[in-house]
């Protein structure tokens, strides 16, 4: 594979600073530009993180002294990259015109934000499920007058720790679905150092989670239809959304049933199709991708957060706690990093997908 040049547009927030991590030493992509907001441009990233870097591996010495660029100056952008990561922290309307500047300047967008996730033919992709929805792109291209640009995004972080563990089963006949999220800190882009109030506290309201955790795995399941995307009916979800004193990592309680009149799978089978299942990224061996994307873990206290958060880079879902319910036909437990799976690794295995595929050329 060629080295793509690369730019992250938000560079200096905790997402931005997760992507500056994960392409340190990417096989593919080269970082070339940080961008961020007019206050930060002209400054050098370590200039305008020191202080205020979240992370806990050190900032790599490789951006130290990358001046960053105006994310405003589009132009400027584009033309030093094949196409950029995005994870800018500005109200909505406004990021949907940010991508749809870039990707009109032939820059595709590989977007880690909300703002494009409903629009009818932006692909919202988690790789190992709907791989398939970034043929969408050709539509979008159409509708943009673009022959290079797009925009495709990763869904919400919650996501990940229960909607792969259900996918494989859906076939099946899971059509009802009740998943509590218990989302860590950095999830709202903060650490305990800047929210101290939430050490030895929970806080059950995450603003606009549970439509999101409700509605966009319903576009995940949808299909092609007329160039545009057209969400799923044949499930429905419920959820709700807590906020925990974890640093990094979500959890779910998840409860499922299967129409009526279908032969349920039993737990053995239910566990063994989650420990051979695999998706297009395990296929095309990307560089991202986990071995085994679905952990199931049979002690009756896993998986937990500091065990298995950091499983295959980070990558992977954890799962555990599989067992018959007396409302629901079943309940289990799940777990994903949310910055990792969940945000930026998310992001970095679509782009992947996106290169392997041919849509970056």
């Amino acid at each position: 594979m060629k080295k793509y040049k690369v730019g992250i547009i938000g560079a200096t927030g905790m997402v931005g600073q997760r992507f500056t991590l994960l392409l340190e030493n990417h096989p593919w992509f080269d970082v070339t530009v940080l961008a961020a907001s007019k206050r930060s441009a002209g400054k050098t990233y370590g200039e305008t993180v020191e202080g205020r870097w979240h992370m806990t591996a050190p900032l790599p010495e490789k951006y130290k002294d990358m001046v960053i660029v105006d994310a405003e100056n589009v132009d400027e952008v584009a033309s030093q990259v094949d196409f950029c990561f995005c994870a800018v922290n500005m109200k909505k309307d406004e990021i949907r015109d940010l991508e749809d500047r870039y990707a009109k300047a032939e820059c595709p967008i590989v977007s880690n934000n909300s703002a494009h996730r409903f629009t009818d033919d932006v692909p919202m992709v988690i790789p190992e499920i709907n791989a398939d929805h970034i043929k969408i792109i050709e539509a979008q291209r159409e509708r943009l007058g673009t022959k290079r640009g797009f925009v495709a995004v990763k869904s919400n972080c919650s996501l990940q720790s229960y909607v792969p563990a259900i996918h494989p089963l859906k076939e099946l006949g899971v059509d009802k679905v009740l998943a509590c999220t218990y989302q860590a800190i950095s999830g709202a882009g903060k650490t305990f150092k800047t929210w101290p109030e939430m050490v030895d506290n929970v806080i059950p309201y995450i603003g606009g989670e549970e439509e999101k955790s409700e509605q966009e795995p319903l576009k995940i399941w949808g299909k092609i239809e007329d160039d545009k995307i057209v969400k799923t009916d044949d499930i429905s979800i419920t959820s709700q959304c807590i906020r925990v004193p974890v640093s990094d990592g979500h959890t779910a309680a998840v409860f499922m049933s299967f129409k009526d009149g279908v032969k349920k799978p039993t737990v053995e089978e239910i566990i063994d199709i989650w420990s051979n299942y695999s998706g297009r990224a395990q296929e095309l061996n990307l560089p991202s991708a986990p071995k085994h994307f679905l952990h199931y873990f049979t002690e009756p206290d896993r998986p937990q957060i500091k065990s298995e958060r950091n499983l295959e880079n980070g990558m992977a879902v954890s799962v555990g706690r599989l067992r018959p319910d007396t409302q629901y036909d079943y309940k289990f437990v799940c777990m994903s990093h949310n910055t990792l799976r969940g945000a930026a690794g998310g992001a970095v295995l679509l782009a992947e997908l996106l290169c392997a595929e041919g849509y970056m050329d």
